[in-house]
């Protein structure tokens, strides 16, 4: 079986290495001259990975064309900005093959969800997601991880279980789409702000209440859209924010904390130096929740820190100040 895997970042890279070593043919496409030079030279991949080196039977390519050749699988290993360009250069090429989406992200602009862009763009190939609590960094290093692969098909759905699954790396079945791609993309704010609360000071207190108020406004949210709510119980929706929420490999996390610690948005992005997917999802989540009219006070006011220069602490002492009310007020019944 050929997998293509375009994006040779963190995670790609690590997925990567899981179906190198399951005995899969795989072949990485990496945009960047430099890096395809390093990686091809070396096997390793510093600035995302650490004490790592690819499997010695991955194949690189800087030919995307050479890359999904043949392929039955094509992995999108690259941030949410990118995923539409990257379909329109797959669609160029005529593949039939099974699309796997690793991002986690809500497109910005459109509010579309990553399947609902591959829905435009490539409507005939089948369409998976991965999603779940799995850092690069630790599944690189093969330790214990637990995902989840959604498709439309049940058909898919098993063949993605099959393809990934590792002594490392069980795989759940999932058909919730809208559950697993809310839950995915907006833990990253939650996350987000649970860094800026670190950064402020603030205690676990603090913490634990940006989390558990966070997954409310995302089962809100999801829920208002479609969702089974049972879905954000599960490992798309509280095992992703727990994770990125409390790991010193999160991105989002360290961005927050940056913030928190009087790092501007740029500058906090630049020693992050990787894609933090919270950033924009932050934008586009509260542009979408106003759009809806669906109340989500925590992302309201990371919105005002991160596009409006609104001071965090007071943000953090605004959302202790709202009015009290039931703690399961607007979650089931909008």
């Amino acid at each position: 079986m050929k997998i293509a895997i375009i994006g040779c970042g963190s995670w790609g890279s690590a997925i990567g290495n899981i179906l190198a070593d399951l005995g899969r043919e795989v072949h990485m496409y990496t945009r960047n001259a430099a890096q395809y030079r390093r990686i091809s030279e070396k096997r390793d991949n510093p600035g995302y990975l650490e004490d790592f080196r690819f499997h010695d039977s991955i194949r690189f390519h800087r030919s995307i064309e050479e890359a999904i050749e043949g392929a039955d699988g094509i992995v999108l290993a690259v941030p949410t900005a990118a995923v539409r360009e990257c379909l329109k250069e797959i669609a160029k090429l005529d593949s039939s093959a099974r699309i796997i989406n690793l991002a986690k992200g809500l497109e910005q602009g459109s509010g579309l969800r990553l399947s609902e862009v591959a829905a435009e763009v490539l409507p005939e190939n089948p369409y998976i997601v991965l999603s779940g609590p799995s850092h690069a960094e630790e599944v690189a290093k093969f330790k214990p991880t637990t995902v989840v692969v959604c498709s439309a098909r049940e058909e898919d759905i098993l063949w993605a279980q099959d393809l990934f699954s590792h002594d490392s790396l069980r795989v759940y079945a999932q058909d919730d789409m809208i559950g697993v791609e809310i839950g995915g993309a907006l833990k990253n704010i939650i996350a987000l702000g649970a860094g800026l609360s670190d950064g402020l000071g603030f205690g676990d207190n603090t913490k634990a209440a940006l989390m558990t108020r966070g997954l409310t406004e995302i089962q809100r949210i999801g829920i208002a859209l479609g969702a089974n709510a049972i879905t954000f119980q599960g490992l798309t929706g509280v095992g992703d924010l727990i994770v990125t929420c409390t790991s010193v490999h999160s991105r989002n996390w360290k961005f927050g904390n940056l913030i928190g610690s009087g790092y501007d948005a740029e500058s906090a992005m630049e020693k992050v130096g990787m894609v933090v997917e919270g950033y924009k999802t932050t934008k586009a989540a509260y542009d979408l929740s106003r759009k809806m009219g669906i109340e989500m006070p925590i992302t309201e006011k990371l919105y005002g820190v991160l596009y409006e220069g609104a001071d965090p602490e007071k943000a953090v002492q605004d959302l202790m100040l709202r009015p009290v009310k039931h703690e399961n007020e607007k979650i089931y019944l909008l």
